[in-house]
């Protein structure tokens, strides 16, 4: 608990506080002006000797002023602000849909597309904290990698750990998208999409990618399709050797714009193209401000009193003060 959560009733009485400083000038500026020493024949080869209560006596005034301090804030009355909140969220259940085919290693995006790709995916999770989030990966096949959860540090841990090449290689969008909308088949959110993100064109699974965007239509998923990778001809894995390492070369950058495009129309959604990170960037930020979850904050405060800490401190000090003064310390005339 910090000390921002701490506020003032009377905060105006603080100011009385600039006496205590005030006291301690005059009391000790007149002490030193009024102490008059008094003379001793024949001790002046006395060594000083500091008592208990020569040290006793110089605290007195010092703690009548802090017990002063400690009365002057209790009346101020300081209070302990707790701050609760009620949120209500219409939360929308978001599919990600990850491709790993091995031309997704193509670097033409530093250091490659699936590294940056990962990042903008994170960071897109990260500011939507009411949503329910899932993750579907594919290649040349597809599956969940992650259900749908508000456990957001589940689906950044999943994002980072993807790696392309562990799956059999090739791109089955059309069992990806179908992997994605199986997964939001049951939900009952207000708002159901799906962000797929590929590099190429479909040349594997046994799904069309028309089929199942006309399913995402039928049960009210929203398809955001991205196509990641420069145009022309990028650096990228053209083989792999027998230890599993991939041997790079220049290929051609081929993504079915055609198809992505189709298949976010029928359902209501859009496709973008980022041929640079700070594009990919940007989509996904466009899309964070397209699908905006409905959120009601109701906020709640209540106050517990700390003044009683201070009032018994304070008149602890005057009490042991009196006491000191009037006994062990008492001065004769």
């Amino acid at each position: 608990m910090g000390l921002s959560n701490y506020t003032f009733h009377n905060p105006w009485l603080l100011l009385t506080l600039v006496i205590v400083p005030l006291l301690a000038y005059w009391y000790y500026s007149r002490g030193v002006k009024t102490a008059t020493p008094m003379p001793l024949p024949g001790l002046g080869e006395i060594t000083h000797q500091v008592s208990v209560k020569e040290v006793l006596s110089r605290l007195l005034p010092i703690m009548k002023l802090l017990g002063l301090a400690a009365l002057l804030i209790a009346l101020a009355r300081p209070q302990l602000s707790l701050q609760e909140e009620e949120i209500k969220a219409e939360g929308i259940d978001i599919m990600l849909v990850m491709d790993l085919s091995s031309s997704m290693l193509a670097q033409d995006f530093n250091p490659d597309r699936i590294s940056i790709s990962k990042v903008m995916a994170q960071s897109f999770v990260d500011k939507r904290p009411y949503d329910r989030i899932g993750l579907v990966v594919f290649a040349g096949e597809a599956f969940t990698q992650c259900p749908l959860t508000v456990d957001h540090d589940i689906v950044d841990a999943f994002l980072g750990s993807l790696q392309c090449g562990l799956l059999e290689d090739g791109t089955a969008i059309g069992m990806g998208l179908a992997t994605a909308v199986n997964r939001l088949n049951e939900s009952k959110a207000k708002s159901k999409i799906v962000i797929l993100l590929t590099d190429g064109s479909n040349n594997a699974g046994y799904i069309k990618p028309m089929t199942a965007a006309d399913i995402a239509k039928e049960i009210g998923v929203k398809v955001y399709s991205i196509g990641v990778g420069s145009n022309g001809r990028a650096r990228a894995p053209v083989s792999r050797r027998q230890d599993g390492t991939f041997v790079y070369g220049t290929t051609r950058v081929d993504i079915d714009e055609t198809l992505l495009t189709e298949m976010s129309k029928q359902t209501g959604g859009q496709y973008f193209r980022a041929t640079t990170s700070q594009q990919l960037e940007q989509i996904y930020a466009y899309i964070d401000t397209l699908e905006k979850t409905e959120i009601e904050v109701n906020v709640y405060k209540r106050y517990e009193e700390k003044y009683r800490g201070f009032l018994l401190f304070g008149l602890g000090c005057w009490l042991l003060s009196w006491l000191l003064g009037h006994t062990l310390l008492r001065r004769l005339p």
